[in-house]
């Protein structure tokens, strides 16, 4: 049962206007490449940690982790806390199990941007990766880290590692490490990461003759053979033009977890101040530009432009470099803008495009100043008088065309996230309304169950048991709809401010009122109707149970001889099963007052006078038979006693006597309550009977005598109390 809230962006209009830029001759990356890399890294990662703990690996990220149970399994080591998981199969059981991951994320102050939990069940394959980003950045970077950051009183990891890595390999100089991309693409900087710590390890010089394949194929084993570092990066995935830059930072992080952790004030600063100045060793006096330091924070599914851009030295050549780098980016882009779908009519898909969108928008911002900074520097270069006229024309064309499609970029990227916004708005406002109409039907349906009486039989209340079902079911796909109303997007920009989103969550606390209490509802009427069900099946089937119990006893007791009996044998056998009746209706009668309880709190539960009318109707043919069967005993006692009488006790051997009392002597009371009339005197020829053996006999008969009695004393008492409570029944 979800709660409905809305996640509200800040929309701001942004602008910059920049002079120029060139037709770019440059190789085109696949969009998906740093995707690819980055899945592959991250399954290791994850590998990596189940392995430690005993789980099972997974072998496809995107499908393993959209029930959310393999998600919940990582937070369990992270975290070090058990984790509840859903095991069922459906939709709505990946959907919890993935919000409760989103839930514990949240706990730990992870922070998400726009990412929820359809878009993790749907395999959203860049949003799962930004998720698991977040969760590494969390828990592998920063937590490894956080000891040194504080100590530093810094706050960026990355500089920080940055600012670790440099001062490691300060000694070596054919590495100059100035990013987490290209610097450590030739697998030098690797290596003497571990050489400086370990340089009993190998021979560096052997290292450099190697090829760069062979380099980061060297370092990554000696790392997984003496550090125990897993090998989550592949060579062949690194020595590219430009290697996926997460992925560099958490196999760093690896290394800085394990290795000494020395980081100085001094190195951090120089760190602010890259790239390093590059002088131009010639007569004339160096003339550099300095220009803002860009931020790598941020989740661009493509690459930063390299920070070499950001400082440029005033000569032609270095010009011509940075150009290329931000025109390589620049061409980046503008593939990725048209690469985007057309605005879906579903509101999932256009949250998704309008979360790839707001991407790419940041990623606009955050790489506006390397544009500016080339612009800047073709401008100083034209204004020194050092260039041609040819290349001061050159130059001039290059910024102004490199303005032009910055432009067009901005103003197309801006167009498009104002449609979908538009979009977005007003499919959100068609799913708030289809809710709200599907809520006043179910709430109708509601009160129409409420205003029937629950069933005057279990068949019937097995047909409620259906009809409660189906509306369950009903809930349960709504509820997809109500997970996507949780994570509603609303657009505030500089004018709208917090009033725009006042009404929307006025709205959205209503419908999530009623939901809620529609939810409830169910529930309880569901938990309800299955008490019922239970007891009344249980009371039916004891009911029958023990009417072939009675019927058994019935026909016991009519095979039970009570005159004319030949010899004492005879009469020894009916005394006997007798006593075995009376027993069994001892032990019987809890039965019966067991099935007046359970029939009473089944007719309070259901409120239905007609179905409780039929249960006491039932209750009391079981009392009325009951009632009749000790009656029976008790008229076939008195006659037994009776022939017992006329019979005389000196005809009755004194060895079937002993037989009878010791067949029934556990359980009787040993002295008569009322002695029986003594026997006549003995006749001639008759054989000698036993004084105690006979008093024996007599206690047992009286004994049956008594126990019927109380019997029908408890009979007629328990009866009047179901005939009061009858009365008062009907009274309410």
């Amino acid at each position: 049962m979800s709660s409905l809230a809305a996640t509200t962006f800040r929309w701001k209009k942004w602008r910059l206007d920049l002079p120029g830029q060139v037709p770019l001759q440059a190789c085109r990356r696949s969009p998906d490449e740093h995707n690819d890399v980055q899945k592959k890294t991250f399954t290791k990662w994850i590998n990596a940690r189940f392995s430690k703990s005993g789980k099972p690996p997974i072998s496809d990220m995107f499908s393993d982790l959209k029930d959310g149970r393999k998600l919940l399994d990582l937070l369990e080591g992270l975290t070090g806390t058990s984790l509840p998981k859903e095991r069922g199969s459906t939709r709505v059981h990946a959907l919890n199990n993935v919000n409760r991951v989103l839930q514990v994320l949240h706990q730990n102050n992870v922070d998400l941007v726009n990412i929820g939990g359809t878009d993790i069940v749907d395999g959203n394959p860049k949003l799962t990766l930004g998720l698991l980003w977040s969760i590494i950045l969390h828990w592998q970077v920063k937590d490894v880290m956080k000891d040194i950051m504080s100590d530093l009183q810094q706050t960026n990891s990355e500089k920080i590692l940055l600012s670790w890595v440099r001062q490691t390999t300060r000694p070596y100089s054919q590495v100059n490490v100035l990013n987490f991309t290209t610097s450590w693409t030739d697998g030098l900087a690797f290596n003497a990461v571990l050489h400086r710590h370990k340089p009993d390890l190998f021979s560096w010089d052997r290292v450099v003759k190697m090829s760069p394949i062979e380099r980061l194929e060297h370092a990554f084993s000696k790392a997984h053979t003496y550090l125990g570092i897993e090998k989550l990066l592949d060579p062949e995935d690194v020595a590219v033009h430009l290697p996926d830059k997460k992925s560099i930072i958490m196999y760093l992080t690896s290394l800085f977890e394990v290795l000494p952790q020395q980081v100085t004030i001094d190195a951090i600063r120089e760190v602010e101040t890259l790239p390093r100045k590059y002088k131009k060793e010639c007569e004339e006096e160096e003339i550099h530009i300095q220009s803002a330091v860009l931020a790598e924070e941020g989740q661009s599914p493509r690459a930063e432009t390299p920070s070499t851009v950001t400082e440029v030295d005033m000569d032609l050549d270095s010009y011509q470099i940075a150009l290329e780098e931000v025109l390589t980016w620049l061409l980046s882009a503008e593939d990725t803008f048209q690469e985007q779908d057309d605005i879906s009519d579903d509101v999932e898909e256009v949250k998704e495009q309008f979360a790839t969108h707001e991407t790419f928008m940041m990623e606009l911002t955050a790489h506006q100043s390397s544009v500016g900074s080339v612009l800047q520097a073709g401008n100083q270069l034209m204004t020194q008088g050092t260039l041609s006229e040819e290349e001061e024309f050159e130059i001039q064309e290059q910024m102004t065309l490199l303005n032009a499609r910055w432009e067009a970029l901005r103003v197309e990227s801006m167009e498009r996230q104002s449609r979908l916004h538009d979009a977005l708005m007003e499919l959100q406002k068609k799913q708030l309304q289809q809710l709200s109409s599907w809520l006043a039907l179910t709430e109708e349906r509601i009160q129409k169950m409420e205003s029937l009486p629950l069933g005057d039989d279990l068949p019937s209340l097995q047909k409620l048991l259906q009809e409660h079902k189906s509306l369950q079911n009903d809930l349960e796909a709504e509820q997809v709809k109500v997970n996507s109303l949780t994570h509603m997007v609303v657009i505030v920009d500089e004018n709208s401010g917090e009033s725009a989103t006042a009404l929307l969550e006025d709205q959205l606390q209503k419908l999530g009122e009623r939901w809620t209490a529609v939810c409830r509802w169910t529930e309880e009427r569901w938990n309800r109707l299955q008490e019922i069900s239970i007891l009344w099946q249980e009371l039916l089937e004891e009911q029958c149970l023990l009417e072939a119990w009675l019927t058994e006893k019935e026909e016991a007791l009519n095979k039970v001889q009570t005159s004319n009996f030949k010899d004492q044998k005879e009469l020894s056998v009916s005394v006997r099963r007798l006593a075995i009746l009376k027993e069994d209706m001892e032990m019987k009668r809890q039965t019966l007052d067991q099935l007046s309880e359970i029939g009473q709190d089944v007719g309070q539960l259901l409120s239905n006078p007609k179905a409780s009318k039929k249960m006491n109707s039932d209750s009391e043919e079981l009392t009325q038979r009951w009632d009749s069967l000790v009656q029976r005993l008790e008229d076939s006692s008195n006659q037994v006693t009776q022939a017992v009488a006329k019979l005389g006790m000196s005809q009755i051997p004194q060895k079937d006597l002993l037989e009878t009392v010791h067949v029934r002597e556990q359980g009787m009371v040993k002295k008569p309550k009322q002695e029986l009339p003594p026997p006549p005197p003995p006749k001639k020829r008759q054989i000698h009977v036993d004084v105690e053996a006979k008093k024996k006999f007599d206690a047992i008969s009286t004994e049956l005598l008594n126990w019927i009695l109380k019997s029908k004393t408890a009979i007629q008492n328990t009866e009047m109390k179901e005939y009061k409570k009858s009365q008062e029944t009907s009274g309410m």
